[in-house]
């Protein structure tokens, strides 16, 4: 009975022994089981994760026999539960950690283009270039039912946003939400544009967290042969004998190397047309569409003839047309209807421009003599000519004069309400110069304003001089003539006497 009671103790103190150990095991197991390394190598973590797993699973399998046998006490039971279902949650963690470090969105296409609303819009594809391997599936396990429950091949939440050189968002709407992105069906959505760009930041964000920021040059729509020009102002005003300059941007929505013709069309032959590169200031006929340069930049320089004629008036609209034909179409600019629906029948890229020609306003003063002698007292009179040498209609022209201190002045008229173009108006000035004021010379400047269209003019000032001479002495002219008379017959008279010696 001794030696069977020493067995029975031995076994039991054998059986605590290696029930402490198994728990020392997969505790240490459990807390090996992570490592600095696994955020830089999650499948190394993943395999690490499993196999703490599989051997908390098997501990805990041995010690639920144990305890159904009445061998382990309920409290080591619970620890080795513990410790299984904390190996679970880490192995689960790795793996979905593997699974989230997979998901990766692609921009496929950006394509830009110019919607029927006018706005340039922009057709952007997205595609999930995730999956999970069969390397993946064999480490995890998973069977068919499990990998689709987890849609590991699936990105849920991305969020999409275009932005600027600035980061600001240029997109409308301002962000974008895809629910799923599927692997192997890419998506595409369609942004209005808030800011013209060639090239745009997409803001990603989807998943987890993950974010990304590709910046992306655009592509425009080759679709179709076309150009699409568009002006900040499309209309101008400009005096006659002067330019008007629109400047332009043309977006080449066509295949490269595809030429166009700039042409106008619905402008007076009399008004001439010019294509610039604002850079260079050369001379433009034809642009291509290259593969470095899709947008250009050019400037149309209207020159305005100095006089108008039967063809346009001055304050009229002139309502004209820019083309951009395509060099292999069989058309010239002047077999072209002025009018917005013909030209877009044609298919053709064209911007309707306004033109409003404005006259000139010019006064000046014209006067025949400016040099005039006024005696102490006396008025003289001054004739001047008030001309509009310009090319519109002057409206309130008065003229003001500066004079010398005391000096009086009348003016008929003083104030004239209109002169059309060509048109000139007599003024006779009256000059009075004080009685008691002293010899010598003196200026009056006259001064002549005007408004055309509503701007203030003013002609070149002109100046009179006015002379006033001394006083005439009849006495002293009499008593000079009678010392001369005397002195030649005293003469005359001399020279008898000698004669005659």
């Amino acid at each position: 009975m001794v030696s069977q009671k020493i067995n029975f103790r031995i076994c039991l103190l054998y059986a605590c022994v290696f029930s402490w150990l198994m728990l020392f095991q997969a505790v240490l197991g459990n807390a090996q089981m992570f490592n600095q390394r696994d955020d830089s190598y999650p499948l190394l973590g993943l395999k690490r994760a499993k196999n703490a797993y599989e051997v908390a699973k098997a501990d805990y399998e041995r010690r639920l026999k144990l305890f159904s046998d009445k061998l382990i006490s309920r409290e080591e039971m619970d620890r080795a539960k513990n410790a299984f279902a904390d190996a679970e949650v880490n192995y689960q963690q790795s793996l979905l950690a593997v699974l989230f470090a997979k998901q990766f969105v692609s921009v496929q296409k950006a394509i830009k283009y110019q919607g029927r609303d006018g706005r340039k819009h922009v057709r952007l594809t997205l595609k999930n270039l995730s999956g999970s391997s069969a390397e993946l599936r064999k480490l995890s396990n998973m069977d068919d039912e499990t990998h689709k429950l987890l849609e590991p091949d699936d990105i849920h939440n991305v969020f999409v946003s275009l932005l600027n050189n600035d980061n600001a968002v240029v997109s409308q709407p301002y962000e974008a939400k895809i629910e799923t992105l599927e692997s192997a069906e890419p998506q595409t959505l369609d942004f209005a544009l808030l800011q013209d760009l060639d090239a745009v930041t997409v803001a990603l964000s989807y998943g987890n967290g993950s974010t990304r920021s590709p910046k992306i040059f655009l592509q425009n729509d080759e679709s179709g042969s076309q150009v699409n020009i568009q002006a900040r102002v499309f209309s101008l005003e400009a005096n006659l004998g002067s330019n008007a300059n629109y400047e332009l941007n043309l977006d080449l929505y066509s295949r490269m190397n595809t030429a166009f013709r700039l042409e106008v069309v619905g402008l007076p032959k009399e008004i001439t047309k010019t294509f610039l590169d604002p850079t260079t200031n050369a001379r433009l006929t034809q642009i291509k569409a290259i593969e470095t340069a899709t947008t250009r930049k050019v400037t149309l320089q209207l020159y305005l003839p100095e006089r108008t004629n039967e063809s346009f008036r001055i304050d009229s609209t002139l309502t004209f047309f820019v083309l951009a034909l395509p060099t292999d179409m069989a058309i010239q600019s002047d077999e072209l209807e002025p009018n917005e629906k013909a030209l877009q029948k044609l298919g053709l890229g064209f911007l309707r421009l306004e033109l409003i020609p404005k006259g000139n306003g010019k006064i000046s003063v014209k006067a025949v003599q400016l040099y005039h002698t006024v005696k102490k007292g006396e008025e003289v009179r001054v004739e001047l000519d008030v001309l509009n040498e310009g090319t519109r209609r002057l409206d309130n022209i008065e003229l003001k004069v500066e004079l010398p201190f005391r000096w009086e002045k009348r003016l008929q008229p003083s104030f004239i309400n209109s002169l059309n173009p060509s048109e000139e108006k007599k003024v006779e000035m009256f000059f009075k110069s004080p009685a008691d004021i002293s010899i010598g010379k003196y200026e009056a400047r006259i001064k002549t304003s005007a408004k055309a269209d509503g701007q203030p003019l003013s002609a070149e000032d002109k100046i009179v001089t006015l002379e006033v001479p001394a006083g005439t002495n009849v006495l002293g002219i009499i008593l000079l003539v009678t010392l001369i008379v005397a002195a030649v017959g005293g003469l005359l008279i001399f020279g008898i006497k000698i004669i005659k010696r």
